[in-house]
């Protein structure tokens, strides 16, 4: 038999889909890992149903895994998948619509029974009716298979089905010239207890990947060459376990125990899973009963002298508010992680959204602010947990980091930090009394601040001469005992709003190669792939657009407002129904366009290419130089299996950046700078007359 073709691509997007019980997300985890080793770019994401286990064999129980990988830089998921891999008929009805023309489609025809077609209201079975005409069509036998290389086991006939995602992982990874020693492992470790289960599973993979070398269904197989990367060790990383070892990074160079409380909460509760494993670390995890007591045993965490930490999705941070702003008034460090999932109320807890943001400003009684940061990608989450922690612990406040589950569950490439280059947290804890009593005496007030920060002491419960007296009943500014009167609770009220205003964030970099652009695209979070895939193609066809992402969303950087102003129309796509418009508005007078989208789903680059493209058009001052037509909307992420791919994401990629560096602003601002307006204020306040009540200071920065 002669050797098949090798052909060379550029990119591919391929989605597994199946029942929530066939292993996709495991399929799909498996096959970015050895993509990952051989040094592609990569971006994935999970889909998954709510449930457990959703009724076999329908479409709410559909559970999809897609990974977009390539050999230059990619920002996204990918908008539609070149090839889909479905399992079942359910899987095949609920992402045909995605699947691109002329795509590839590899289904289990064993699945596709007069019973499953019913199932989902097929009324013919689509692989032999004609319906599939537009799309390359492989039928295979992959159950009927996958049990016959088994038939040497001594296991059940349903036990031997559970390995046919193992044979299409095969397969694929024949497909696409992945290697298969790293599942190997991953399968050996996995199932070192049942070595027939083991067997199987090792059996299966193989078989699969043989059959593709064999059949005559697939005369051509495709390889995709590395990606340029920057020097350094790399690994494949999810949202939540950057998160957690960015904390757990945090700890060790803080010095502080990380004490972390927890309820379990789709799509927050890796977190809790990755940081148990790591108690070697000083870490020290409890999962709580409820929502509350997790918030609870993080600020007692806090108030014994450790990083307190609690994490959350939007239902869990609506219950914690009392002990946030519990926080505030005792002015404690603290991490809130908001992995934010669809809403209201239970809403979609396996899909994304970004509608928590007005509940971390404002979702607490009384005037209570608190710092609001959110990460960008994936490998992002790390270096924004440990920043969640610099920002809580130098300026003694809760902090709210909000993720999401796009951030989450999706993975990257990472590359691993020299410890030497990461930022030095130390902690100084009070030692000493800082004031004199009535008598002469020395003693400690509580909240005797720091002249820059705006940071009272942090005493440690035992400190001998350091007792104090904490709690959410307001108290008097310096000595930290209870106070009902009312100039005091002004000025305390005014001096935590001051403090939050002044922490040090870098000033808002806005990316603008022509800068001459009419345009500024802004972001927060996660919609920073999709924005910057969408200007990437703007650009290559010719038209000039800024775009610039925010990741400090309180206080924002001290220049939001001058870049704001510096363009004539500002477009801000976002999760949600507007709500980083609203405060955009609000706080810079500046009226922002939004474009909204809560459907669980990211944003695609090629919707974002056809809505700022009409942005661009409406802000030109001169009509007549405008492009005769608009750039073409063709998906971000897709391209022929079977032809070399030519698109605008390949355009001078440059080298892949690590993710702390890639998705960060260059900062270059001067410190005094940052603290002027928090200095500026406790002046201010300092010399405010004791009894008038109506001296205001500045609390923006």
């Amino acid at each position: 038999m002669s050797a098949k073709q090798v052909q060379q691509l550029d990119r591919v997007v391929i989605r597994f889909a199946g029942d929530s019980g066939d292993g996709m997300q495991l399929t799909g985890d498996r096959f970015t890992s050895e993509t990952a080793a051989l040094g592609n770019d990569l971006s994935t994401l999970p889909n998954f149903p709510a449930e457990i286990r959703a009724p076999q064999g329908t479409l709410p129980g559909v559970s999809s895994f897609q990974l977009h990988f390539a050999d230059h830089s990619v920002m996204t998921p990918g908008d539609a998948p070149d090839v889909l891999v479905a399992m079942n008929p359910a899987a095949l009805k609920a992402n045909l619509a995605d699947l691109r023309r002329g795509g590839t489609i590899i289904a289990d025809s064993d699945e596709f029974t007069r019973r499953n077609l019913g199932k989902v209201g097929y009324g013919a079975n689509p692989l032999d009716d004609g319906s599939l005409e537009s799309w390359h069509v492989h039928s295979l036998p992959l159950t009927s298979i996958t049990v016959e290389a088994l038939s040497d086991f001594d296991l059940t006939r349903k036990e031997k089905e559970r390995a046919k995602n193992m044979f299409a992982l095969g397969l694929l990874s024949w497909l696409y010239t992945r290697p298969l020693e790293g599942t190997r492992a991953f399968l050996k470790a996995k199932f070192s207890r049942k070595p027939e289960v083991l067997g199987a599973n090792l059996t299966a993979l193989t078989a699969g990947y043989h059959y593709g070398e064999t059949t005559e269904d697939f005369a051509i197989s495709y390889e995709i060459a590395p990606a340029p990367m920057a020097p350094g060790r790399y690994r494949n990383i999810t949202g939540n376990i950057a998160t957690a070892y960015g904390l757990v990074t945090a700890s060790q160079r803080s010095g502080l125990p990380l004490v972390l409380g927890s309820y379990p909460i789709t799509p927050a509760s890796d977190i809790l899973h990755t940081l148990s494993g790591l108690k070697r670390y000083g870490v020290t995890t409890i999962q709580a009963e409820d929502e509350i007591a997790g918030a609870g045993i993080a600020l007692g965490a806090a108030f014994g002298g450790s990083l307190g930490v609690t994490t959350t999705s939007g239902p869990g941070l609506a219950l914690k508010a009392e002990t946030i702003g519990l926080g505030v008034s005792t002015e404690l460090p603290m991490v809130i992680i908001d992995v934010q999932r669809g809403g209201p109320s239970t809403g979609l807890p396996t899909k994304t959204e970004q509608a928590d943001l007005l509940q971390a400003m404002y979702g607490r009684n009384g005037e209570s602010p608190v710092a609001v940061i959110a990460p960008s990608s994936p490998s992002d989450c790390f270096t924004i947990a440990m920043e969640a922690v610099r920002v809580a612990t130098t300026y003694r406040t809760p902090v709210i980091l909000l993720s999401d589950g796009y951030l989450a569950n999706g993975s990257e490439p990472w590359r691993i930090p020299d410890v030497a280059d990461l930022p030095q947290l130390t902690v100084d804890f009070a030692t000493d009394p800082n004031a004199v009593d009535g008598k002469g005496n020395p003693t400690f007030h509580p909240y005797v601040r720091d002249p820059k920060t705006l940071a009272r002491p942090w005493a440690v419960p035992g400190t001998a001469g350091l007792e104090h007296r904490l709690g959410g009943i307001e108290k008097a500014d310096g000595t930290g005992n209870i106070s009902y009167d009312p100039d005091n609770h002004d000025r305390m009220t005014r001096l935590r709003a001051a403090k939050i205003a002044g922490i040090d964030v870098p000033d808002l970099a806005v990316d603008d190669p022509s800068g001459d652009a009419d345009v500024l695209v802004l972001g927060w979070g996660s919609t920073f792939g999709p924005i910057s895939a969408a200007v990437r193609q703007l650009r290559a066809s010719g038209l000039s657009v800024a775009q610039a992402h925010l990741r400090y969303l309180n206080p924002m950087p001290a220049n939001t407002g001058e870049v704001l102003r510096r363009y004539r129309k500002v477009f801000v796509p976002e999760m949600n129904m507007g709500q980083l418009a609203l405060l955009l508005r609000g706080t810079y007078l500046v009226d922002v366009q939004s474009h909204t989208a809560v459907r669980g789903l990211p944003f695609t680059s090629a919707e974002l290419v056809e809505v700022i493209a009409e942005a661009l058009a409406d802000a030109s001052p001169e009509p007549e130089s405008q492009p005769e037509s608009q750039p073409e909307s063709e998906p971000e992420d897709t391209a022929p299996v079977s032809a070399p791919i030519d698109h605008d994401e390949s355009i001078d990629p440059g080298v892949h950046e690590p993710a702390e560096q890639m998705h960060q602003p260059p900062v270059d601002v001067d410190p005094d700078e940052a603290k002027q307006t928090a200095e500026h204020t406790a002046a201010e306040l300092e010399d405010r007359p004791t009894g008038s009540a109506k001296t205001t200071a500045s609390t923006s920065a």
